[in-house]
């Protein structure tokens, strides 16, 4: 069949009220979105070439979207899955990595009260005997929403009482300076 001969095929009223529903959807694909935009696009009776220059996207493309439409309906305006290499790490051990770094360190025995990727990476390796880098295990937080947060310094109330007058008066003494040295 000539990819330049394809049509879009009717519309049923469903498939009509879900493709302006994917189009203005937030939550969608992006991907997923243009290619409802480009199929209402057509069913409106706008020109292929005019759906191509608005969306930014060739010819032939908008062909291969219309006749996976066509074939497949509304599953067809999805991604296929892609080839690639195979994650490299089991679902245990990922599932490991992120245990170990959101237990506490001082329930693990060691002499330190935070994790760094360094310490977290040391700790994987030597004793839980996964060989992964650094990197990797920041990229497998960040894919399950994790993220790092600075250290604080303190927490909750100051803990010198006289916290307050001292810091009044240190403020003092250095306009003080100031003026004697202007």
């Amino acid at each position: 069949m000539n990819a330049y001969r394809v049509k879009l095929r009717h519309l049923a009223p469903a498939e009509r009220d879900q493709l302006e529903k994917l189009s203005r959807s937030r939550t969608a694909p992006a991907r997923v979105n243009e290619r409802a935009r480009l199929l209402l696009a057509l069913h409106r009776g706008e020109t292929i070439t005019s759906v191509a220059k608005g969306l930014h996207m060739t010819r032939h493309n908008i062909y291969n979207w219309i006749r996976r439409f066509n074939e497949n309906g509304l599953k067809g305006l999805e991604d296929r899955p892609r080839s690639g290499r195979p994650h490299t790490y089991t679902i245990d051990e990922r599932v490991e990595v992120i245990a170990t770094a959101l237990t506490h360190p001082d329930d693990l025995n060691l002499p330190f009260g935070c994790w760094t990727l360094d310490r977290l990476e040391a700790y994987l390796n030597e004793e839980k005997k996964i060989s992964i880098k650094r990197s990797r295990i920041d990229e497998l937080l960040l894919e399950e929403g994790l993220k790092w947060r600075k250290q604080e310094t303190w927490y909750g109330k100051k803990v010198d009482p006289e916290f307050k007058k001292k810091e009044h008066l240190s403020k003092r003494s250095i306009r003080r300076l100031l003026k004697a040295v202007a």
